[in-house]
């Protein structure tokens, strides 16, 4: 588009070089194309320092992620993404107030959107409103221009599971690895479903799959480990909580197993 509108612009110069001192169509037609290239310079600035934001965001620099999504928003105050980012910042501070006047904000500027939805949806069941946030993650999941319709199927299995809604999760999570068999996160989603259903062995197949694909993160090594003391298998049990002990000291799964809280 860019490359459109400067071609129009030198066009429209050429010809004001050749006339009289322009007719009044003339002058409207060169506002318009440079206001639109105006628009379109703010809206790629705006998008650059979301995308900026993002990634401090991801290395756990919160401060500099507030800082490049009021650059973006300054630059363009009605790029939907980066009041997203910005309600995700916030919600990392656990400045919940700020974090949901932002997705809102996002929301009424791009209601269509499916990562924000699928965002504030997470931002829903992580404050207590699970059932609500299901909806926005199947809005999400059900947008046939959303490419990663596996993340909001994960998270609404995890909300599902949260209020015990063991059907639920189990179809929401088995409908998310069915889109990317690589989700491990959906895989771990079933196999704390089986668990607490009872199928113990179910429960440690899911963990093994996870294994064979992956190095095993700390919830992974005690789900293993619970489903194996489960099963009475004492040495593979004891396998996983040396792991646990010696990989990840000080993780809440060390200090749960630490005391003893199997369940």
């Amino acid at each position: 588009m860019n490359k459109m509108i400067f071609a129009s612009l030198g066009l429209l110069v050429a010809l004001g070089g050749c006339m009289a001192t322009g007719s009044g169509s003339e002058s409207g037609a060169q506002q318009a194309a440079s206001t639109q290239t105006a628009a379109t310079d703010q809206q790629q600035r705006a998008k650059v320092h979301t995308e900026l934001g993002s990634l401090y965001l991801l290395d756990g620099r919160s401060a500099i992620a507030l800082e490049e999504a009021r650059i973006a928003i300054a630059a363009d105050a009605n790029y939907a993404p980066a009041y997203n980012l910005l309600a995700l910042t916030h919600m990392g501070l656990n400045e919940l107030k700020q974090a949901e006047e932002n997705f809102q904000k996002a929301l009424r500027l791009a209601p269509g959107d499916p990562e924000i939805s699928n965002n504030y949806g997470w931002f829903l069941c992580q404050t207590g409103r699970e059932q609500q946030a299901i909806g926005y993650f199947m809005a999400a999941a059900k947008n046939p221009l959303y490419t990663t319709p596996t993340k909001p199927y994960t998270n609404a299995g995890i909300c599902a599971f949260r209020v015990k809604n063991d059907k639920a999760a189990q179809e929401f999570l088995t409908a998310a690895l069915r889109l990317a068999p690589d989700n491990n996160q959906a895989r771990l989603g079933l196999a704390e479903v089986a668990y607490r259903q009872g199928r113990y062995a179910e429960s440690r197949q899911w963990t093994a799959d996870i294994e064979k694909a992956m190095e095993p993160t700390a919830e992974v090594l005690w789900m293993a480990l619970r489903a194996e003391r489960k099963l009475g298998n004492r040495e593979a049990e004891a396998r996983y909580a040396l792991q646990l002990r010696r990989r990840f000291p000080g993780s809440p799964e060390q200090e749960l197993l630490s005391q003893g809280q199997y369940d």
